[in-house]
């Protein structure tokens, strides 16, 4: 069917838009062809167009950002079901129909007048099989009776709606001589959708009387109907005429005092017509059925709730870039994952080892066993040991009972162990034994626990150097080096910049409760040029601390932090005066200590009273080495 969206939130909640040309403009302009009457929305925010027989979502450099799925994007092919937010609005992008449940097909309903002729209608207090009073156990009471304790235990092991109706329509013509029959559920508009369908081979279908469904749903009665070839207001609809249909059966699904749907069943043959029997029955099979057709539902919409829920915690975890370097990361975990190798992720600090490393977890075998993260350079090596590796009881002083490690946690799992070129000499000995043999003793045990995980560790250290300087052991290194990646520093990524703003500007302003529309221009062009040396996550610090100072709708340049100031400016932002006078002051107080020091850096750093890598940012961020160069010339 064609493509479509439909609008969950914003100023065109409740439409549905047709994608059928072969571009659409989205923004806040009157001229574009999606206008969203929003001011969180750019003027021309993105296009939808045709690429190769998909859609396509293409972002206009947009100040607030398209999303699709929870993550910023500039360009995309559409999926059916992604969830696309601009501004204050949500849609989902439809490729085919949805349906609740799967299963559900539009229902042939007959438009007929009324119920006239030979008609029984039973209220439920009424459906008791069998009657009271001496009466003599039929065959057919047996049966009957039989059928209800069949349909009772087959109908509770059975959790797909669709699958239970029509099992149950299976069971139900073993016992009454039906030849077609449906299930119908009451949707949220009110309306019916049928979610099982049954008949006898070589029968064609029946329709299905809208009034007598009704009347069944509405007032909580089972309906029989007989002869209604006799009846001329039925007769003159041309599809009841055509299916011969002589009697049917109606029976409500009730939950509590509440119709949740139809049971209706229909016969052409004047030898097999339904009587009260057949009526009563059907109320008491509906009257079982109708708990575990509803707990069926909501286990069904338990499960997509689930479904919707973890897709959000992937979110959370997932990379947030298109640049080519990011699309190298991506290749690599894809590859990484599927198999049981150690993996050993490099980089800087900040460029987001962790976020890889629950990538290379989500997309394993291991996926539903944990994934236990440890900083090995957070803790004292006593403390990481009993954290690693767990303690009995009265190992040390305070060991008042015996404690699981964070290995034996992640059994079954995956352990990231971050920062792993800071593990002490005799930490090294024991994972080394982790990796080898699948075993390790708790502090103060004396039996072998074993383990099986799959270990990611990360560093930002050269373990080549630390090797030759005799900390690092080089087995070890053998072992965590089976398949190495070197994540790019975010200098190196500058295009994902923009996204990954767009992504701490969403998430950060919801956390703060403020209102923030986008990056200005200028404080765009800042972040780009920026040498970022804490990586992503000193541009997330930044963004976070832009919007907890600022005070307008955008950020601005003078929100970000006076280290990004400092820097020589793209030629195209034009500092303020008030920041320009700010830097010159720092390069004339600098240049007067280097020259008090004699040109030495240490001492020119205690006459200024800051720490020597500071100072030396100062130099880079303000340009001062030719200078310093010029005055250090004899």
């Amino acid at each position: 069917m064609d493509p479509r969206l439909v609008a969950h939130s914003g100023p065109r909640k409740g439409q549905t838009i047709s994608l059928t040309e072969d571009e659409v403009i989205v923004g806040r302009e009157s001229a574009a062809g999606l206008c969203l009457a929003d001011l969180s929305v750019s003027r021309y925010h993105c296009r939808i167009r045709s690429q190769d027989g998909h859609l396509q979502i293409v972002d206009l450099e947009s100040l607030n950002g398209t999303f699709v799925n929870g993550l910023p994007v500039s360009a995309r092919l559409l999926e059916h079901g992604d969830q696309i937010r601009i501004g204050d609005s949500c849609f989902s992008f439809l490729l085919q129909d949805e349906a609740l449940p799967p299963a559900v097909t539009s229902v042939p309903w007959d438009e007929d007048a009324g119920i006239t002729g030979e008609t029984v209608e039973l209220r439920r207090e009424d459906a008791i099989l069998p009657q009271s009073g001496p009466q003599r156990v039929s065959p057919r009471l047996v049966e009957s009776l039989n059928a209800l304790l069949k349909i009772g235990t087959a109908i509770h092991s059975v959790q797909d709606p669709a699958k239970l109706a029509g099992h149950l329509l299976e069971l139900i013509f073993e016992v009454i001589p039906a030849e077609h029959g449906v299930v119908l559920l009451v949707q949220r508009d009110g309306d019916f959708s049928m979610v099982a369908r049954h008949g006898t081979p070589g029968h064609a279908a029946a329709m299905v009387s809208r009034t007598v469904v009704r009347r069944v749903a509405e007032g909580g009665v089972a309906v029989l109907s007989n002869e209604i070839r006799e009846r001329p207001d039925l007769m003159q609809a041309p599809s009841l005429a055509s299916s011969h249909v002589r009697s049917l059966l109606a029976v409500p699904l009730q939950v509590y005092d509440r119709v949740t749907g139809v049971l209706y069943l229909a016969t052409s043959s004047a030898a097999a017509r339904f009587d009260e029997d057949h009526l009563r029955l059907l109320t008491a099979i509906a009257g079982m059925a109708a708990v575990a057709m509803e707990n069926a539902r909501h286990v069904e919409m338990l499960s997509e709730e689930n479904r919707r829920l973890q897709s959000e915690i992937n979110v959370q975890h997932c990379m947030v870039g298109e640049s080519p370097k990011m699309r190298e990361v991506l290749q690599f975990t894809a590859k990484a994952a599927p198999t049981e190798a150690t993996v050993l992720l490099r980089g800087e600090s900040g460029t987001g080892k962790e976020l890889v490393a629950r990538a290379i977890h989500q997309n394993s075998l291991r996926s539903d066993k944990p994934f236990v993260a440890i900083n090995c350079a957070a803790l004292t090596e006593s403390l990481l040991e009993s954290e690693l590796f767990g303690y009995e009881k009265g190992a040390f002083t305070n060991a008042l009972a015996q404690k699981k490690g964070k290995l034996e946690t992640a059994d079954g799992g995956s352990v990231f162990l971050d920062e792993v070129g800071e593990l002490a000499p005799t930490l090294q000995a024991k994972l080394l034994r982790v990796l080898q043999e699948r075993e390790f003793d708790r502090v103060g045990g004396t039996r072998p626990v074993q383990v099986n995980v799959r270990v990611i560790a990360a560093t930002n250290r050269n373990l080549e150097d630390a090797i030759k300087a005799g900390l690092f052991r080089q087995d070890l290194y053998f072992r965590i080096n089976v398949v190495s990646f070197t994540l790019p520093p975010l200098r190196e990524r500058r295009q994902d910049i923009p996204l990954l703003a767009s992504y701490f500007i969403d998430k950060h302003s919801r956390q703060a409760r403020r209102r923030v529309s986008g990056l200005s221009p200028q404080a765009r062009a800042i972040l780009i040029g920026y040498d970022w040396p804490g990586n992503i996550r000193e541009l997330e610090n930044a963004i976070e601390r832009a919007i907890v100072l600022g005070s307008s709708e955008m950020l601005l340049a003078e929100d970000l932090p006076e280290s990004l100031l400092e820097k020589n400016l793209p030629a195209d932002v034009k500092p303020t005066l008030f920041h320009d006078a700010v830097n010159h002051t720092k390069r004339l107080v600098i240049l007067k200590a280097f020259e008090r020091s004699a040109g030495n850096y240490t001492e020119t750093a205690k006459l200024l009273g800051l720490h020597p890598n500071y100072l030396h940012r100062l130099i880079r961020n303000l340009d001062l080495k030719p200078e310093l160069k010029r005055r250090t010339v004899p």
